[in-house]
């Protein structure tokens, strides 16, 4: 087998905490519509037996498997992931995947395609062709009014910042200095993007349909939110500093 086809390969990783009924098709799925990627799953102890679960997909050599040793936030679990893909220099990019089935693997093709042209792909829910089923109106407000605060104190030319199905290449984590990423929850999504935003990287957005989840509990918390809302604040007022 030739070097080539040994690099430029993707890597999807999926953090999960207490997936157990949706991670088995997830990976199923993916498997079909994305057979050249590698999978990684980061499992922050789930109790209901997540990683064991993942542990048997991973007879398959495409699928891989990182345990931590507890919950400790979504942005901690994919800068663990991101960090043991950085060190496997036949990964190009690298994809973030919810495991609750609210990311389509169907639509990952679309989002590959894009990066070919930028460094960060979002799957976008609020631009024209992005759509969000079965969720509640709060639900929207939230997301809506966060990228909005997002946009105006961070001069991010986004329209879905809180989204958490991208596609991103090595040149943008690199650029965006993993270790110094502090966020825990989903701001993680909004700190990445102004880090890659600032590098000046380039950003597609992508129309893609979120589904709510069918199995399980969503791990938003009003802590999270409060979490995002002070962190966008501070660094806002950073930027506002810097540019005098």
């Amino acid at each position: 087998m030739g070097l080539a086809a040994h690099v430029n390969r993707t890597l999807i990783v999926i953090p999960t905490y207490n997936e157990a009924a949706n991670l088995e098709p997830l990976v199923a799925s993916l498997r079909e519509h994305a057979a050249d990627a590698d999978i990684l799953v980061v499992d922050d102890a789930s109790p209901d037996g997540t990683g064991e679960i993942a542990d048997r997909l991973a007879a398959d050599s495409a699928v891989h498997v990182l345990h931590r040793p507890g919950k400790e936030g979504l942005g901690v679990a994919y800068r663990a992931g991101f960090a043991w893909g950085l060190q496997r220099p036949e990964f190009k990019w690298f994809v973030e995947m919810d495991a609750d089935g609210s990311h389509r693997p169907e639509e990952l093709r679309r989002m590959r395609n894009a990066a070919y042209v930028a460094d960060l792909v979002i799957g976008s829910r609020w631009v024209r062709g992005g759509r969000v089923l079965d969720w509640p109106w709060a639900r929207r407000l939230i997301s809506k009014a966060g990228t909005a605060y997002a946009r105006v104190l961070l001069r991010l030319p986004v329209h879905d910042a809180t989204a958490g199905y991208r596609v991103l290449s090595r040149r943008a984590l690199e650029a965006a200095s993993l270790d110094t990423v502090a966020s825990h929850g989903y701001c993680f999504q909004i700190d990445m993007t102004r880090r890659i935003h600032d590098a000046g990287l380039q950003i597609l957005e992508v129309p893609v349909t979120f589904v709510e989840r069918r199995h399980g509990t969503s791990k938003m918390t009003s802590g999270i939110i409060a979490e995002a809302l002070w962190r966008v604040t501070l660094w806002g007022i950073a930027g506002w500093v810097r540019r005098g």
